[in-house]
C-alpha cells in the first residue's frame, strides 16, 4: 500500500497541483499590466531586476533546505540493519 502511495498518488498529486497554478499565476490585474506595457525601457528593466530580486531568495532558501533535508536523512530514518522493522 505505501509503494502505490508512493509511486502514484504522490507524484499524481504534485502533477494536479503544478498544472492547477498555471492558471492562477496568469490572472493579472489589468491596470497593473497597461501600466507595465506603457512604461518606458527603464522601467522594464526595474521591473525584471524585482522579479528576479523577490524570487531569488525564495528559492535559495527552497534549495538550502532540501539540501539540509537530504543531508540529515539518515538520523531520523531508522536503519534496516538493527533488525527492527516498522509495519503499519
Amino acid at each position: 500500500m505505501r509503494s502505490l502511495l508512493r509511486s502514484i498518488v504522490l507524484p499524481g498529486a504534485a502533477l494536479i497541483l503544478v498544472l492547477s497554478a498555471v492558471p492562477a499565476f496568469s490572472q493579472g490585474c489589468a491596470l497593473c499590466y497597461t501600466q507595465a506595457a506603457s512604461s518606458g525601457a527603464r522601467m522594464i528593466q526595474a521591473l525584471k531586476s524585482g522579479i528576479l530580486i523577490l524570487i531569488v531568495p525564495p528559492t535559495l532558501g527552497s534549495v538550502g533546505m532540501i539540501f539540509v533535508m537530504y543531508k540529515k536523512r539518515d538520523q531520523v530514518r531508522p536503519s534496516h540493519e538493527d533488525g527492527d522493522t516498522f509495519r503499519d
